[in-house]
This record gives structure tokens, sequence and C-alpha cells, in this order.
């Protein structure tokens, strides 16, 4: 990412309104997307959601529960417009800085086995990978195993 791009991007909270754009990312980034509901109660029952912005767009969004000293990274998704700019990376980031500062030790998460880019992500940034959930994730034909990840903070 540049430092402009470094300079411009706003990390925030989610808000209610900004559920449209957040729906937009999952459409065009995912073949399964999360629907409004799921985020509004993701909201509603105080789960960290944080949004990315560039200037008034959002761009990117990440979904954590934190509870019983770990988190759970739930979602991650950058707008399929903004990818491969560092935005996922900035936002996994901040959401580990919370679950550390709320006293979490283990981030938890999974990932589709086919998701190379996420993966690496995830490898970069410490995660090791500690199981597979067999047909955890729809697919175009059926269903696709999930690699589960586990990092120590």
């Amino acid at each position: 990412m540049t430092a402009e791009l470094q300079l411009s991007l706003n990390l925030r909270p989610m808000q209610d309104g900004d559920i449209d754009s957040v729906l937009a990312s999952e459409r065009c980034t995912y073949d399964f997307p999360w629907e409004a509901e799921v985020f509004r109660e993701c909201l509603r029952v105080g789960y960290n959601c944080w949004v990315a912005e560039m200037g008034q767009a959002v761009v990117a969004h990440a979904v954590m529960s934190i509870g019983a000293d770990e988190c759970h990274v739930l979602n991650i998704c950058v707008h399929c417009d903004w990818q491969r700019m560092g935005f996922g990376r900035r936002l996994l980031r901040r959401l580990l800085k919370l679950a550390r500062q709320r006293g979490a030790d283990t981030a938890f998460l999974e990932v589709r086995v086919s998701n190379a880019a996420a993966r690496a992500l995830y490898a970069a940034e410490g995660f090791c990978e500690i199981g597979t959930r067999r047909g955890y994730y729809p697919a175009r034909y059926g269903r696709e195993d999930a690699v589960v990840l586990a990092l120590a903070l």
C-alpha cells in the first residue's frame, strides 16, 4: 500500500448505516455473502464490528467476537475493487490489538481451503493451522472445508 493510501484509510466502528455498503462488499467478493440481518445481530450483541473507509466509501469490514480469554475473527472482507492494498491486514491488526486490550490470549478463525490470498495473509501475521472443519462452507457444488487457524496473543 502506498503511504498516501495508508494515511487516507480510516478505521472506525461499524454502524447500522454502514450495512448497505458492507453488503455491497460482501456481494462483489463472496459467492455466499453474509446477509444484512447477520451484521445487524453482530452489532446488536456487541461484537467488534469495524469498517475501513477511503473518503466516504466503505472499502472493507471485519467482525470479531471476544469471550472466555479468546477471540474469534468471524469475517474480514475487502471490496473487490480495493483488494491487495493491505486493507485486510490493517483491519486484522486492529482486531487483534483490541482482543489483546480486552484480555484475549488466543485468536481463532476459519478460512476456506481455496482462499490462498487470505491464508497467506494469516500465515504472514503468525497464525498456525490447528485443524480442519469438513464441509464447513457452502460451495457452488456442495460444501468446502475450512482450515482452522490460531494465534497466541
